[in-house]
């Protein structure tokens, strides 16, 4: 069996929408000094809340719509507790990791074996049709073309203008900026609530596109990834854009590979995408990419009370 490149790109853009919508906002997070380990929860919030909101409503518009509240409803959360209460960040980005998981258990028991609405045709319609070129640049769902259009508008907003040279400030020296009078508890709940919104319309896509039904914990590790392509992207917009084609390109290879029999054991192939996440970040880190870190990244910031 011979595995079809055309075919393969398109199954990789699809397969890595998701983790780079939750990438996309995590990197916002991260820019404004925040470490939040709570994507996998936050993802799977959204993939719940998304779907359960397409089946009741039958409109996948509203199931992505609900899938942001949700995911920016939990990060809200996060939000209260490490910049109001000051807990831990990575503790309580744990703790809500697993309580999304739990909780989307518990909301999605009535859903297992529904199947929800359609997200309809390549938005591009007959352009999708055209050789070769049509199937690669014009054949997805409206989502995928949302998910690049943000990272072009991450990419603007953090260094094009104003209120992103304010978060960038932010994340280097809260104390610093909020000297210069900025609002620094402000700007990071805005930016970790955008993030919490990006990780529940991945979660979304999940449940109502690549995987159109719920099963619990289907996000399957997808929002530890998000978190791994932020640090290998260096903290940078189009780099992240490359990192989440990369782990979908190795991701949906390793199907093809399945599919066309090749002699490898299967839980070989599975376990490939996470394996070579884990060398690049290795290989990033022998070449200094941790000094490339936002300088404030994960410190809690203390206001004159």
């Amino acid at each position: 069996m011979i595995i079809d490149p055309v075919l393969l790109t398109v199954s990789l853009v699809i397969a890595a929408t998701p983790i780079l919508l939750a990438a996309i906002g995590e990197l916002v997070v991260e820019r404004a000094g925040v470490l939040n380990l709570g994507v996998e929860g936050m993802m799977i919030i959204g993939a719940i809340t998304g779907f359960a909101a397409a089946v009741e409503t039958g409109s996948p518009v509203i199931g992505f719509i609900a899938a942001a509240g949700g995911g920016a409803a939990l990060a809200l959360i996060f939000a209260a507790l490490t910049q109001g209460l000051l807990s831990n960040q990575v503790a309580t980005g744990l703790a809500l990791t697993l309580f999304g998981i739990g909780f989307s258990a518990l909301i999605g028991q009535s859903y297992s074996g529904v199947r929800p609405p359609p997200i309809g045709g390549p938005l591009f319609g007959p352009l999708s049709d055209l050789p070769v070129i049509g199937p690669v640049l014009f054949g997805y769902d409206w989502v995928v073309y949302l998910a690049l259009l943000l990272v072009l508008a991450v990419w603007a907003f953090l260094f094009r203008t104003r209120a992103g040279l304010i978060l960038r400030a932010v994340g280097e020296n809260a104390e610093a900026a909020h000297a210069l009078g900025y609002p620094v508890v402000r700007v990071r709940t805005l930016a970790i609530t955008f993030g919490g919104a990006c990780a529940g319309l991945g979660g979304a896509y999940l449940s109502l596109v690549r995987v159109p039904q719920w099963t619990d914990g289907m996000t399957a590790g997808a929002g530890w990834i998000a978190l791994a392509i932020v640090v290998f992207a260096s903290w940078r917009p189009g780099r992240a854009l490359f990192g989440a084609w990369l782990f979908g390109g190795i991701s949906v290879l390793q199907l093809r590979l399945q599919a066309a029999g090749i002699a490898i054991p299967a839980q070989y192939l599975a376990m490939t995408p996470y394996l070579v996440t884990i060398v690049a970040l290795v290989i990033l880190s022998w070449r200094g990419g941790r000094g490339l870190a936002p300088a404030a990244l994960g410190k809690p910031f203390h206001a004159a009370r």
